[in-house]
């Protein structure tokens, strides 16, 4: 088994999985980045499998985060691997600029293609919304980034006078109109958010049947997945631990 850790702005994400990232995560936990200090707990919550640990995989976002997390990790005494844009993640990258692309997505696509052939779309809803294309022909080609809804209403809270902060932006609404200033601002950061996501899926589905792509495979991770599921015109399948799997799906491919 593997430990795999995706450090986030907000989370950070963990889980016991099997290499090759195939088959789901045994057991995951979750804490907050700014706790990442905690992680030892967090990984003996999830019921350490040390005789069967071979290693260690993670991703970042947070540089203080990269710097930090080996150090936490050094009573394991087992090989440390970070993915980057450097690994073999079963496709070629097709960008101008590899080093920007951050890691999460990094991880994001490799478990995609774990999981199937290209083409495919991932839509990561976390803190930020990130869409990642792999194509058939290009291997992966990028995406687009885009404000989750969580950071819509504490944007609204922090630029006005009078706005209060609304957090609860994961629970579907049931109307488009509004009977408080709270839920007013949750209809539009729901309804609203759901519908970026269906102007920018189509946007590239519509370039890659352009580019002659056969039909895309969509999948969905994050915290936020549960906002669009079923609300979208086209089908989704959520795999919530994504990027764990593309870890442990690119750990196998760099290990050989």
């Amino acid at each position: 088994m593997l430990l795999c850790i995706d450090i986030g702005n907000t989370h950070t994400d963990l889980g016991f999985i099997a290499p090759g990232g195939h088959d789901a995560a045994s057991t995951t936990a979750t804490l907050p980045t700014t706790e990442l200090g905690e992680i030892d707990a967090a990984i003996r919550s999830l019921g350490e499998p040390a005789a069967t640990l071979t290693g260690i995989a993670f991703c970042s976002v947070v540089p203080a985060g990269t710097i930090r997390l080996p150090k936490l990790l050094e009573r394991f005494d087992l090989p440390v691997w970070q993915l980057t844009h450097t690994a073999n993640l079963g496709v070629p990258i097709n960008y101008p600029n590899p080093p920007e692309i951050g890691q999460d997505r990094l991880a994001n696509a490799a478990g995609a293609c774990a999981l199937g052939e290209p083409p495919v779309v991932v839509i990561d809803l976390g803190t930020a919304v990130t869409f990642d294309i792999v194509s058939k022909r290009g291997g992966y080609e990028g995406g687009i980034i885009t404000p989750g809804p969580a950071l819509m209403t504490r944007y609204l809270h922090e630029r006005t006078a009078q706005l209060p902060l609304v957090e609860d932006v994961t629970t579907p609404v049931t109307t488009a109109i509004g009977k408080s200033t709270q839920e007013a601002m949750r209809i539009g950061a729901v309804l609203g958010f759901v519908g970026a996501i269906q102007a920018c899926l189509d946007g590239v589905l519509a370039e890659l049947t352009a580019a002659g792509e056969p039909t895309a495979r969509i999948l969905t991770a994050g915290g936020a997945a549960n906002v669009v599921s079923g609300r979208l015109t086209q089908s989704t399948i959520d795999v919530p631990d994504l990027p764990l799997r593309g870890l442990a799906a690119a750990w196998s491919l760099n290990r050989t």
